[in-house]
């Protein structure tokens, strides 16, 4: 199996100030323990980031998060919507590298990363969801916490993309 990191927003409105997701020095720390690992391991790191009216491309809280570590050799996909593979080249960049295994981690557990993991599982890609290196913020409803354990829960229930995603602490996550 050839694998990537995908890590999904992890944009610097989503991890400061009142839009911070929640428990996000943690999940930062998590996300660069992977990504020093993948690289160190050869694996290709795919660093998305989002971009709408409230987040424009090129503003300051588009940018990668500060404490992201990230590398001049990581491929970058801009996204417009949650699913990371619409209307942009993310499929045609795992395709070209024989990429067949998806490690998901990112923001937030309840669009994008859902969105994504949903999406990878139906276009084939086995799927190793982090489940303790995503994030989101609280809603009306339910704390950031409550979310991504449901999200954890739904998204490695799903059997009808005909796998699951198997959804793993970020320490055990092997490249």
């Amino acid at each position: 199996m050839s694998t990537a990191l995908l890590i999904i927003d992890v944009q610097s409105d989503l991890c400061s100030g009142n839009s911070a997701c929640f428990d996000i020095d943690n999940v930062l720390q998590r996300i660069n323990g992977m990504s020093r690992a993948a690289r160190q391991a050869g694996v290709p790191v795919v660093l998305v980031q989002h971009e709408d009216d409230d987040l424009p491309y090129g503003s300051a809280g588009w940018q990668l998060e500060s404490r992201l570590l990230a590398e001049t050799s990581d491929l970058k996909v801009r996204k417009t919507t949650p699913d990371s593979f619409l209307r942009t080249e993310l499929g045609e960049l795992l395709q070209a590298r024989g990429v067949d295994h998806l490690v998901i981690c990112g923001l937030q557990s309840d669009y994008c990363v859902d969105t994504t993991t949903r999406r990878a599982l139906a276009q084939g890609y086995a799927v190793t969801l982090v489940g303790d290196a995503h994030s989101t913020v609280d809603n009306a409803v339910l704390s950031a916490a409550q979310i991504t354990a449901h999200h954890n829960a739904v998204l490695g229930s799903i059997s009808s993309f005909g796998q699951r995603a198997t959804v793993v602490a970020a320490t055990d996550v092997r490249f």
